[in-house]
């Protein structure tokens, strides 16, 4: 069995609404039900770890009620950033595994965390191709620094599946280096754990902008066009 980290707890400064964005609605449902539906019908997932903006627990309640999910869910406030949000919900883990993901991916799939649960490593990440070059440079001086090998190097996505003491013990690391990280197969690997990828989705993105809202709107309603 696994535990289930939901990140929920952004504001979504970015996007502009007068609310957390996993409250906004894209075709007709808030953002963050999207996550809990694909989530649980899976039975290999035991129990969810939800954490909420200050201030919006009543409204996580409420959505989890009316969109009857029977998964264990229990709810802790967010942190400050998402680093601290993942070390304040994993004490809340009770099974050896843990996936994480994140409210802001709306176009994840069942077989996204299916996948993730069928493969054979312990610490496994969703990981897609970079389509576009990239290259380093010095924001400072607005100069190139040099050139990356794109076919080296991976979008990170979500979900991700760890052992639950491996990323226990690479949370309690990066405490002790004063280390912050915006992802955690990062933060795994660099604490010495061997992380893999599978493959995965473009249309599995982070909804971070209004264009990326109605981005996922018009995905979601091609979707439903597909398959009347």
């Amino acid at each position: 069995m696994h535990s289930l980290i939901l990140l929920n707890g952004g504001v979504g400064a970015r996007v502009g609404a007068n609310q957390p964005k996993q409250f906004l609605k894209v075709n007709g449902i808030p953002i963050l039900v999207y996550s809990l539906t694909a989530i649980d019908p899976i039975e290999q997932i035991g129990e969810i770890v939800m954490n909420y903006p200050d201030g919006w627990r009543g409204a996580v309640e409420k959505l989890l009620e009316d969109y009857a999910i029977k998964t264990p869910v229990t709810l802790v406030e967010a942190g400050d950033s998402r680093h601290t949000s993942v070390s304040a919900m994993l004490p809340h883990c009770t099974h050896d595994s843990v996936i994480i993901h994140e409210a802001a991916r709306p176009l994840v799939l069942r077989q996204d965390f299916e996948n993730l649960i069928s493969s054979p490593h312990d610490n496994v990440a969703l990981m897609h191709q970079i389509p576009f070059t990239v290259a380093p440079v010095d924001p400072d001086t607005h100069t190139v620094t040099g050139s990356l090998d794109r076919s080296r190097l991976r979008n990170v996505q979500l979900p991700q599946k760890f052992r639950t003491s491996d990323l226990a013990d690479a949370h309690r690391q990066a405490a002790e280096r004063g280390d912050v990280f915006t992802e955690d197969a990062t933060l795994v690997a660099t604490s010495g754990y061997p992380v893999s990828y599978i493959d995965g989705r473009d249309e599995n993105f982070k909804v971070t902008t209004p264009t990326d809202i109605r981005l996922a709107t018009y995905l979601m309603q091609e979707n439903e066009t597909s398959y009347e």
